[in-house]
């Protein structure tokens, strides 16, 4: 996974001009940490996180979100599948993870003791992206001492702490001065927004109001207060995709889920289309699911076992330029809709509704006026849980295909998508809702974490004792 990250950092930097200071023919992690350029080191840090966020996790979050489901023709991730995931499965996302983390977290250390405030915030945001996405995975982990020299066994935070932490650390680095900015500019080493501070602000804003949305059904006053503020602040949110587009169709050039799936090192028929979401789209003559998948029917979750013709199943459509994203504005609009209805008693959640429905059609270069007026029309008149419903649910299509980890979050967060009472099998299913795996390992309960790695266990006797991958985190509903 390390040479697969470094392979596309390295080739990748050719698309967007590569920094004088950025060798691309040594491995980042080779250079010097405390004098090499920030502008060699940011490089590094964002494709690490996009890398295993868009590659192993992306298909995680796309198999429990049941996006889609395991090849009966295949056994690539019939562990995920059937909910068997352990401590030795995976062990390089989080490893990944972490790698990046440190050079995200060197060129911050480096920043504030420059006086570089752009590359602060810069690395200030990436640092609570990624730790949002492991804490809400894992629940503990390592936060205040993770990716410390001087410190070989980090403490493990509990989440709730990481959560109050993510929050200080994007209000300090949002309390300074850009203006006061002292060293270099970023500019073509930002692989997501090329130096734009205006949108590192906003998402950094955006990340804020999930990780205060996030605690609403277990740290309500702390949710309510910190929502509440931002909106009475007036604070801007991330109206754009904040993600890498850099990507063409080559070998270490590609999208990581498709890299690491679907062409390069496995073979192009593992992931095939769930009955959940094929079923949503069926029902709603929604035209996005010539857009999602290759044609085909559907197998039901978690069914690989199932002798019907492989030929048959629907393979997932991905492709090798698709960009892989941070945040998506889609879920920017919706985040941002279900706070207008928490707490402005709804006025413009609509519109934000809307426009993330017709800016996820317009992703695939379609057409979403008619599902915004009809099938998917916003429940002014109906009650809170049922306008969270919609939102959740939007939030659940939109997410697809790298950032089903999000839909899964949502998923324990609100209990939407709802969560069938019978087996996709049975004619009285509903369609789009959850089904438990047909080959599930864990007695009729979901997966609502990530085992701790073996890799982490092994090396830090800090490591939480063994949690059942079907124990919520905190926040969980």
């Amino acid at each position: 996974m390390k040479k697969f990250l470094i392979s596309i950092l390295v080739l990748s930097t050719t698309f967007i001009g590569c920094s004088t200071d950025l060798d691309i023919n040594r491995d980042p992690d080779l250079l010097d940490p405390n004098s090499a350029p920030l502008s060699a080191q940011l490089p590094s840090g964002i494709v690490g996180l996009i890398g295993s966020e868009g590659a192993s996790l992306a298909i995680i979050g796309g198999m429990w979100s049941q996006y889609w489901t395991q090849s009966n023709a295949a056994n690539q991730y019939k562990d995920i599948d059937n909910y068997s995931i352990g401590t030795a499965d995976y062990n390089f996302a989080w490893d990944g993870m972490f790698d990046a983390l440190g050079d995200i977290r060197n060129v911050k250390k480096r920043a504030l003791t420059e006086g570089n405030w752009k590359y602060y915030l810069i690395a200030t945001t990436l640092e609570v992206q990624a730790s949002q996405i492991l804490t809400d995975f894992y629940g503990n982990i390592p936060y205040k001492e993770a990716n410390n020299n001087s410190i070989l066994e980090p403490k493990f935070n509990t989440g709730q702490e990481v959560y109050d932490f993510m929050i200080q650390d994007l209000n300090d680095a949002l309390s300074k001065d850009l203006s006061a900015s002292t060293g270099s500019n970023p500019a073509s080493d930002d692989f997501i927004f090329a130096g734009d501070m205006t949108k590192w602000t906003k998402l950094a804003n955006t990340l804020k109001l999930k990780i205060y949305m996030r605690q609403t059904e277990k740290n309500k006053a702390v949710a309510d207060a910190g929502i509440t503020k931002m909106l009475a602040d007036g604070v801007t949110f991330l109206d754009v995709d904040a993600g890498m587009t850099q990507f063409t169709d080559a070998i270490n050039q590609s999208n990581p889920l498709f890299e690491y799936n679907n062409r390069r090192l496995n073979v192009a028929t593992n992931l095939r289309m769930s009955t959940t979401l094929a079923s949503f789209f069926d029902d709603n003559a929604d035209t996005r699911k010539a857009a999602y998948y290759l044609p085909g029917n559907s197998l039901n979750q978690g069914d690989f076992t199932n002798p019907v013709g492989a030929g048959t199943i629907a393979i997932v459509k991905l492709s090798a330029t698709t960009p892989a994203y941070l945040m998506t504005k889609e879920e920017s609009f919706l985040l941002q809709a279900e706070a207008l209805e928490r707490y402005k008693s709804g006025t413009g959640a609509k519109a934000l509704y809307d426009a993330a429905i017709s800016a996820n059609f317009s992703r695939y270069s379609l057409n979403g006026a008619a599902f915004v007026s009809g099938a998917y029309a916003y429940p002014t008149a109906g009650t809170f849980d049922q306008k969270l419903e919609a939102i959740v649910t939007q939030k659940w299509v939109a997410s697809f295909p790298g950032n089903g980890f999000e839909a899964f979050f949502e998923k324990n967060r609100t209990g939407y998508p709802k969560t069938s009472a019978v087996a996709q099998s049975n004619t009285s299913y509903v369609s789009g809702q959850f089904a438990y795996a047909v080959n599930g390992t864990t007695a009729g309960l979901f997966p609502k974490r990530i085992a701790y790695p073996l890799s982490e266990r092994n090396a830090n006797p800090n490591a939480p004792t063994l949690i059942p991958i079907t124990t919520p985190v905190w926040w969980n509903k």
